[in-house]
């Protein structure tokens, strides 16, 4: 007797977005800024090329979550696809620091373009239990990202990353291949090709609303700083203990496996939580975790510490980022939520592209444990402000459950 599984449109998307970001996340995580180093690259310069991609994520998440408000997500999240399985293949080509920041600009369009059309895609589907929806897909893109460092250190070689971004372009492909057979109805304001003109008209509203609208601003600025201490430590954590303490690349993958891998388990529990308790006490929380394991990262050179200490940040990123996106959602308008979700991608990119361009401008003056302090000190401040600032019910327009 044969057993025949069947994909339903959630777990394909999960599958494709685990692939894809497994695919973009090696590509990046410890190699990248091992491979800027390997290229002769100052240390103060590397966080503005490690940025390319994410500033990439500023301009293009909200016109793509806009977009696939008026024709579909599936079409958008193809787009998005053939960049996946496209870009790894072009990093084997280059030969000057100028290229990769071509590359990087690439490869950038699409997680650039994934992350707010997948989430409205979920978002769009489920609306009781979405916080704890949007924290499984989360997860499984998360699988993703904890695999692809350990994967990524075991394959660098010295100097030579080539086997690593084959890798990449295998995982990319099969991402296309994943998102190819989605299929699922798409939450619009109208339907046919008369849509298009009618939505032009509508979109100007919806923004203004999304501009106006303090709560869901207010939220994507604390992913923002959120994103800034990832991109900090993502960037220069492996140079530093590298360079510094001498260990191996895989070594360093192993650490932001635990990372991840404490974020990926523990994520839907949190979004379940923000569905019960309320998103605003978890992303304090949250904050306030990560900005703790920051700010003494640093102090202690022991694996075993670090490892506690990445494992924390984790749990503090997945505390925040359950209730982020579910918030935005739940202060959004269903006609406008890929222009919400848009919103709160670009904002997040501007934080995660700001951080390791600040904190390499930091580590030519100040030293690297003081930096990682002072990052960790942003998150803490920022916590409490956001506690404070959110509980002024009329931020949130009327919009939600944010308690």
């Amino acid at each position: 007797m044969k057993i025949k599984l069947k994909l339903t449109p959630f777990l394909l998307l999960c599958l494709s977005g685990g692939l894809a970001i497994f695919s973009s996340t090696m590509a990046k995580n410890p190699a990248l800024p091992l491979f800027i180093r390997s290229m002769g690259v100052p240390v103060s310069m590397v966080g503005f090329i490690a940025a390319a991609s994410t500033i990439v994520g500023i301009v293009v998440s909200l016109p793509a979550g806009m977009l696939s408000d008026v024709i579909g997500r599936r079409r958008v999240l193809l787009a998005a696809a053939f960049v996946f399985a496209t870009a790894p293949f072009l990093y084997l080509l280059i030969t000057a620091s100028w290229h990769l920041v071509a590359v990087r600009i690439y490869h950038g369009l699409a997680t650039a373009i994934l992350g707010p059309v997948a989430l409205a895609a979920v978002a769009d589907t489920y609306s009781s239990g979405r916080g704890e929806r949007i924290a499984w897909y989360s997860s499984a893109t998360m699988i993703g990202r904890f695999l692809a460092p350990f994967a990524g250190g075991l394959l660098i070689f010295g100097d030579n990353f080539r086997w690593i971004y084959i890798a990449d372009g295998v995982a990319g492909v099969l991402a296309l291949l994943a998102i190819s057979r989605l299929r699922f109805a798409t939450v619009a304001s109208t339907k046919a090709k008369e849509a298009f003109r009618q939505h032009c008209r509508k979109y100007g509203q919806e923004i203004a609303f999304i501009f106006h609208h303090g709560g869901i601003l207010a939220t994507s600025g604390i992913e923002a700083v959120q994103y800034f201490a990832f991109g900090c430590m993502e960037t220069f954590l492996p140079i530093y203990l590298n360079e510094t303490h001498g260990y191996p690349a895989w070594q360093i993958g192993i650490l932001f496996t635990v990372q991840i891998l404490a974020a990926a388990f523990s994520k839907p529990a949190m979004g379940r939580l923000s569905d019960r308790f309320g998103r605003i006490p978890l992303i304090s929380i949250g904050l306030l975790l990560g900005g703790i394991a920051a700010s003494v990262m640093l102090l202690w050179s022991n694996y075993a510490a670090l490892l506690l200490l990445m494992a924390l940040f984790g749990l503090g990123l997945a505390t925040v980022t359950a209730s982020t996106s579910a918030l935005v959602a739940d202060m959004s308008r269903s006609e406008g939520r890929g222009g919400a979700m848009g919103v709160l991608s670009s904002i997040m990119d501007i934080g995660q592209a700001a951080g390791p361009m600040v904190a390499g401008i930091l580590l030519g003056v100040i030293s690297y444990q003081t930096t990682f302090a002072l990052v960790g000190l942003l998150m803490a401040m920022s916590a409490a402000l956001f506690a404070v600032l959110m509980r002024r019910r009329h931020v949130f327009g009327g919009a939600g459950k944010t308690s």
